[in-house]
């Protein structure tokens, strides 16, 4: 378990300084997404991997490694987006983007610890391309949940989905690296 607190802070960390490099480029632009455009991009991302896993030609140059990535940093933007709401300008600096993106994936990273040890590591014996399978799911049920105007009878709400993702998106690179 240790190995995994390590592992997913190394990938974390790479994605982060994706995040804040692109907030010193294009600022907080991603404030006006609503959720379902959020859901939407991430949604185009686990698409294309999952496309990516059954093709064996490719045409862009971009492997599923950037995508994962994408995935990672578009789920946190989300969970902002949940907290704060969305805006018409941009309205967050750098430093306060990063304040919100540390605060998600530390919340999200509890919930990986709590459920690994229930689970027993078991997605290390997944394969990548069940770990994006699952991503889809979850996009779909976010997607039924935005539907339905965020109301659910017995389910998990849209933030546990877009944190689940998070986590099987840092397992899939995690073994993504150990290959």
């Amino acid at each position: 378990m240790q190995d995994t607190s390590k592992q997913y802070d190394a990938i974390i960390n790479t994605c982060k300084s994706l995040f804040i490099k692109k907030m010193t480029d294009y600022g907080s632009a991603w404030r006006i997404l609503r959720l379902p455009s959020l859901t939407d991009q991430i949604f185009i991302k686990a698409q294309r991997i999952r496309s990516l896993q059954q093709n064996a030609v490719r045409k862009v140059d971009e492997g599923e490694v950037s995508e994962f990535i994408g995935i990672i940093n578009y789920c946190i933007m989300a969970l902002v987006q949940l907290e704060k709401g969305v805006v018409e300008q941009p309205d967050l600096s750098t430093v306060e983007a990063t304040k919100l993106y540390d605060e998600k994936v530390a919340i999200t990273k509890k919930l990986m610890e709590d459920k690994n040890h229930d689970y027993g590591e078991a997605w290390r014996d997944m394969r990548v391309s069940s770990l994006t399978d699952l991503i889809l799911q979850k996009l779909l049920r976010v997607k039924q949940i935005e539907d339905n105007a965020g109301k659910t009878l017995v389910s998990e709400g849209i933030d546990a989905n877009y944190q689940d993702m998070i986590n099987y998106a840092v397992f899939a690179l995690i073994l993504l690296e150990q290959e």
